[in-house]
């Protein structure tokens, strides 16, 4: 598994947690950041920019992410959806810097 197969695969399941905070909560919020951060790291992962920036960049919308899952989870207190994508990132973070 390479870090790009990581990125694919974070964003399907960004994307799908940006839809249940849609249909669940009603929360336009949570799909417009969840669709405009799944965009920013599928730049990153194409081969628009050098692969030291690409995965810098993908780095840093990651760890932008964990910190707002973090916020909402400790606001919500409630483990679903923020929890869950805040573990996600973690997994996906973890994955994309222990085999490369």
């Amino acid at each position: 598994m390479n870090q790009n197969t990581v990125i694919w695969i974070y964003v399907v399941l960004l994307l799908v947690g940006g839809l249940f905070g849609f249909f669940k909560a009603k929360s336009k919020a949570s799909l417009i950041t969840s669709s405009i951060s799944a965009a920013l790291l599928i730049l990153t992962a194409i081969p628009l920019f050098q692969p030291g920036v690409s995965r810098l960049m993908a780095d840093v919308i990651m760890a932008l992410l964990l910190v707002v899952f973090s916020i909402r989870l400790a606001k919500t207190r409630k483990f679903m959806p923020s929890g869950m994508m805040l573990v996600t990132t973690v997994v996906a973070l973890g994955l994309r810097h222990l085999y490369f």
